[in-house]
């Protein structure tokens, strides 16, 4: 029997990621930086990564993908992506957060995710069921993302989908800790005439 081959990939920040976990072995973990283009890059960063391990999409068993937080139109690519290929490949698909990553590779569970205008995403699983928002700290005890390389993160994004593969798996959804900045029109909408 084959070893499980899982995806994972990640648009939420200023880059786009893959790597390839294949049983327990990585085959490799790719990040191209940029500060915009991943919808338009992520397809071929992983059709490219499959094909240089002499891979097809049919030998893809599961797919792990970041929710965030993060880039609010990265963290839609991403998610979406990932929708439409379970979908197309008849696999599951497992929402990884930076939360989720950052307690793995730093071995503890206050975790903090940088979070724009000098806030922190902070998160710990004993004292509140969701993150919040708050001024950055230095506070020792927090585990932040930043510790990690993206390629870390988007590693372990594949160990932690396969262990969570072996049960129910829900469709991945996006992870936002704040409202977007954007908001609805506060103008009426036009009348329309018959």
């Amino acid at each position: 029997m084959n070893a499980p081959l899982i995806l994972a990939f990640d648009t939420t920040g200023p880059h786009c990621a893959a790597a390839l976990l294949s049983g327990e072995t990585i085959l490799e973990a790719r990040v191209k930086d940029m500060a915009r283009g991943q919808a338009e890059n992520l397809m071929g960063l992983l059709e490219g990564l499959l094909a240089d391990h002499q891979k097809h999409w049919g030998d893809v068993t599961a797919l792990a993908v970041g929710v965030g937080p993060g880039n609010f139109t990265g963290i839609r690519i991403s998610v979406s992506a990932a929708r439409g290929l379970a979908l197309g490949l008849g696999i599951p698909a497992m929402g990884v957060s930076l939360f989720d990553t950052t307690q793995r590779l730093s071995g503890r569970a206050q975790t903090g995710v940088p979070a724009p205008r000098d806030q922190m995403y902070v998160f710990d699983p004993d004292k509140a069921p969701a993150p919040v928002l708050t001024t950055a700290q230095s506070d020792q005890a927090i585990a932040t993302s930043t510790e990690h390389s993206v390629a870390d993160h988007v590693s372990t994004m594949a160990f932690i989908a396969k262990e969570r593969a072996q049960g129910q798996v829900a469709p991945p959804k996006p992870l936002y800790v704040r409202a977007p900045d954007a908001a609805p029109a506060r103008d009426a909408p036009p009348r329309i005439l018959p």
